[in-house]
């Protein structure tokens, strides 16, 4: 009686009929206006886009800590207190994939600034009692460095370095010896003659030349199909090339680009596989006259699980790489983390079938043998596909 008096003498704005509540029963338009401060538009957007509220609280702890437990309730039909499966495991597989993202990233900027090196074979200097064996060391130590073959391993830079380094030990060492140091030119001369250096300029500072991939064509396959391959295999075969065989920036770019296509692929090849994964379970417990929308439920929860496990080790993973310098006690900590959550994943998922199913021990572990086993390769061929798929994007 208090909501209608609230309610009273309030009309529609959209079709004019008395307001009982804050919704109209005549059409439904709500009573609220739109036009609100920016920060209630932008709660808005991220619950409407993500579907995240204060719920996740109450959603987070079971799914990490209670194996069946969301799904239990979830079929009891307690569902108002926590986020929906699919919204849940949406979330967290956008957020695990993003974060690795970010982590395989930081892995090949640290590839591209930490430069290999170079090691030399052969005699130490400081071993060289003589002039003479001194320049026989340091010329044996140079003909060492990279060959053509290998010189696209390394970068000019790294060449002229390690050289002038051997020849900067060599000059200091005839100076003990009481003989005459080397020469200005003879310490800045290059690490490699310069026919040397134009002959593997095709590995290292020119443009590669792309050449046309094989086109596909498959008789059981229309011909748009054909053309689709075709032209996947050929961008695939660009950026391999240009990966393997371009300038430093081209090959950096092909890096990047086949980074994010993967990354780009793998949440789509996800959502596939997990239909796949509830007809599974829906195959293995035929005879427990569960409908297919149960077993789909059990794989969104799984899922939901098995990227919010991903999420936290490789969380765990970044802080540990960060807290290494400064923190070697808390680094080896987190590393145990890491331990602890790998170790958590298989028997997380083996007690959840134990706890929906209710079926005994043996048949359990059976059961969860075979399906695991199937799905493991069937994700991995996903996976192959998925790193095809972003390798020629």
């Amino acid at each position: 009686m208090t909501s209608l008096t609230h309610y009273e003498g309030l009309h529609c704005a959209n079709c004019g009929e008395a307001m009982q509540g804050e919704f109209c029963h005549a059409c439904g338009q709500s009573i609220h206006s739109v036009l609100k401060p920016m920060h209630h538009m932008v709660e808005e957007t991220v619950e409407t886009v993500l579907h995240v509220d204060g719920r996740i609280v109450q959603t987070l702890p079971p799914l990490l800590l209670k194996p069946g437990f969301l799904t239990l309730e979830y079929f009891a039909g307690r569902r108002v207190p926590y986020i929906a499966p699919f919204r849940l495991m949406f979330v967290l597989c956008l957020l695990s994939f993003f974060v690795c993202h970010l982590a395989v990233d930081r892995l090949a900027e640290h590839a591209i600034t930490t430069h290999p090196t170079i090691n030399v074979a052969g005699a130490d200097l400081a071993d060289a009692a003589t002039p003479r064996a001194v320049r026989r060391t340091l010329r044996r130590q140079l003909d060492t460095l990279p060959t053509l073959e290998t010189y696209g391993m390394v970068s000019d830079e790294q060449l002229e370095a390690t050289a002038r380094d051997m020849r900067q030990q060599a000059s200091d060492r005839l100076v003990q010896l009481g003989a005459a140091p080397m020469s200005a030119a003879s310490l800045a001369a290059p690490a490699l003659p310069a026919t040397a250096r134009s002959a593997g300029a095709g590995h290292h500072g020119l443009q590669v030349t792309l050449e046309p991939a094989q086109p596909v064509h498959l008789s059981w396959l229309p011909d748009m199909a054909n053309a689709r391959l075709t032209a996947l295999g050929q961008r695939l075969h660009d950026n391999v090339r240009a990966f393997k065989d371009g300038d430093p920036a081209a090959s950096a770019a092909a890096k990047q680009r086949m980074i994010n296509g993967v990354f780009g692929a793998l949440p789509a090849t996800m959502f596939v596989l997990i239909p796949v994964f509830a007809l599974l379970l829906k195959l293995f417990y035929v005879f427990r006259r569960r409908l297919y929308m149960e077993h789909l439920i059990v794989a969104l929860h799984s899922h939901a699980f098995m990227f919010a496990n991903l999420l936290l080790i490789v969380l765990a993973g970044l802080a540990a790489t960060a807290l290494r310098p400064h923190a070697a006690w808390a680094s080896q900590g987190l590393g145990w983390l890491q331990a602890l959550l790998g170790a958590w994943l298989p028997l997380y998922l083996l007690l959840m079938q134990k706890r929906i199913y209710r079926q005994g021990w043996p048949m359990t572990v059976l059961k969860f043998w075979f399906v695991g086993w199937s799905y493991f390769w069937l994700l991995v061929f996903a996976l192959l596909v998925a790193v095809a798929l972003g390798m020629a994007h």
